[in-house]
């Protein structure tokens, strides 16, 4: 059996796989204030990445630098920022092809 301390690599104390291993009838069930704790920390990880991503579009759409964040705002700039890039891509399509320029089917949208 395991010792406190061991540096057993064979030690099933040590190993972070032990807890698979073991049967279903082995392995100890979170009691109820586990569950809750584990389930905060997953919803404030999810909220954590959603900020985050909210941040980055903020950082990547002109005009929204600096300025206090409504998730709405950032959102309705992004859209206008990815409408306006693919207007501006078509155009530059349409006037390659006017020139003469084969552009491939796949990048016309």
């Amino acid at each position: 059996m395991a010792t406190t301390g061991s540096s057993d690599p064979l030690d099933p104390d040590l190993d972070p796989n032990a807890a698979r291993q073991q049967s279903p009838e082995e392995r100890t069930r979170l009691t109820e204030a586990e569950k809750k704790k584990n389930h905060i920390a997953s919803e404030q990880k999810r909220r954590q990445a959603i900020r985050e991503g909210f941040d980055l579009l903020s950082a990547l759409v002109p005009g929204l630098e600096g300025q206090g964040r409504s998730e709405a705002l950032v959102l309705r700039r992004t859209v206008e920022l990815m409408l306006k890039a693919i207007e501006e891509r078509r155009r530059l399509i349409n006037e390659m092809r006017a020139l003469g320029v084969e552009v491939p089917a796949q990048y016309w949208m």
